[in-house]
Formats: C-alpha cells, sequence, structure tokens
C-alpha cells in the first residue's frame, strides 16, 4: 500500500490532484492512503517551494501543476 500525501493550500489545483489521485487509484486498483497536507510548514519540510506537491512514501515525486493522468499511473 502507497502513502500519498498531496501538498498545498486548497487551491483548485489541489484539489484537481487529489481528485486525480484518487481515481486513477480507483482505476488501477491500487490501495493507496490519501492524506491531503494544508500545513505550510509540513509543505516546507518537504521543500517543495510549489504547489500542488505529491509525496509517495516520503518522496516528493512532483512540484507545481497538476500532472498528467499517464504520470499519475505511473506512480501506482
Amino acid at each position: 500500500m502507497k502513502n500519498i500525501k498531496v501538498l498545498g493550500s486548497g487551491c483548485a489545483n489541489c484539489k484537481a490532484t487529489l481528485k486525480l489521485i484518487d481515481e486513477a487509484a480507483k482505476e488501477s486498483g491500487t490501495d493507496i492512503v490519501l492524506e491531503k497536507v494544508e500545513d505550510i510548514a509540513e509543505i516546507m519540510s518537504y521543500g517543495v517551494m510549489s504547489t500542488p506537491g505529491v509525496v509517495i512514501d516520503g518522496n516528493v515525486v512532483h512540484a507545481g501543476g497538476v500532472p498528467d493522468r499517464k504520470t499519475v499511473a505511473s506512480w501506482l
């Protein structure tokens, strides 16, 4: 099971990224724990300066802008 965090303040891109990851996981049948992180200090602790950021199992895999569906599928 993958632990995925979407880092961001709650902007439209952050919400879209969260929804995209959730949908892709359901489509692929992948079990994930999906968490939305809005705490600025926690976001900064990952070194993410532009949101949305995506962290999978403790590793930053994306920062800034909504990732495309193919990229999200490759993470899963």
